[in-house]
């Protein structure tokens, strides 16, 4: 069951198969920003600003997922700033 129109669901389904590391890499890093989103809440509280957050992500570009995990846990040492 899906939004999608027929000629859409027709060109994703063989792409999915045939780049099953692109949708599993994708999928990786969802959980793991979900995560840090998560540990940086539960930190900052009312001072988690998803804005912010969200610059942090995104402001240096293509990471591995370790160092952004680092990266937001520095973030969120230094107060969300």
């Amino acid at each position: 069951n899906s939004a999608l129109g027929d000629g859409d669901i027709s060109s994703e389904v063989p792409r999915y198969m045939a780049y099953v590391g692109q949708a599993t890499s994708y999928k990786a890093g969802q959980v793991s920003i979900e995560n840090s989103r998560k540990k940086a809440k539960d930190a900052l509280g009312s001072g988690f600003d998803i804005k912010k957050f969200h610059r942090e992500v995104l402001n240096t570009g293509a990471l591995p997922l370790s160092v952004l995990e680092a990266k937001i846990a520095n973030w969120v040492k230094a107060g969300g700033q």
